[in-house]
């Protein structure tokens, strides 16, 4: 039975330094999602070309830089990752083999072969994200479990973690009783409202 091997992470990208080349329409998809989930997130993004539509939205995020040329190959340095957003699949290649002798880890848009990493769907309500992969088989099974949950979670999720939060914090002993206590305290809740 095939199964998702991948390792989900979560990045602080106001930290990390992320390359994005192409400044077209999957450029502005990319460009997107990554300051829908992380505002702050300081980007690069390097094109001959930069859409209108990629600089209209960049315009109030100060930790976005754009640069309107070809991409050169020390645009890399100081980078942390990088995704290549071209209709270009020899220069993802060629690109895509100096960084990793860089250890930049590499997504290549609409090329899960050359992908170190999956941009998948992202959920957030306040404190809660749930990231949504699919191996790289299906972004719109993804899309669509997203606005599933999204719809399915409540608004209130971020005061129930809070909530939570506080609980934990006056529950005396060590964590597999804390841990045991919440699991008490939440069947409970979930017993209460099903």
């Amino acid at each position: 039975m095939e199964r998702n091997n991948l390792f989900p992470v979560f990045l602080k990208l106001d930290q990390l330094h992320t390359l994005i080349v192409g400044g077209g329409h999957v450029g502005l998809e990319k460009i997107s999602g990554l300051l829908k989930s992380s505002p702050s997130a300081n980007i690069t993004l390097v094109a001959r070309f930069i859409s209108e539509d990629i600089k209209s939205l960049t315009a109030s995020f100060p930790t976005v830089q754009l640069i309107e040329r070809n991409f050169r190959l020390w645009d890399l340095y100081g980078k942390d990752l990088l995704i290549l957003a071209t209709d270009d699949r020899k220069l993802h290649e060629g690109v895509r083999e100096f960084a990793r002798t860089r250890n930049l880890l590499v997504n290549v848009a609409d090329t899960p072969d050359l992908c170190d990493f999956y941009l998948g769907s992202v959920v957030t309500k306040g404190n809660l994200k749930i990231g949504i992969s699919t191996n790289g088989k299906s972004p719109t099974v993804a899309k669509r479990m997203r606005e599933f949950l999204e719809e399915a979670l409540p608004d209130d999720t971020n005061t129930l973690l809070n909530n939570m939060q506080a609980i934990r914090e006056k529950i005396k002993g060590d964590f597999n009783h804390k841990v045991k206590v919440l699991n008490e305290i939440t069947t409970s809740w979930l017993n209460s409202n099903s």
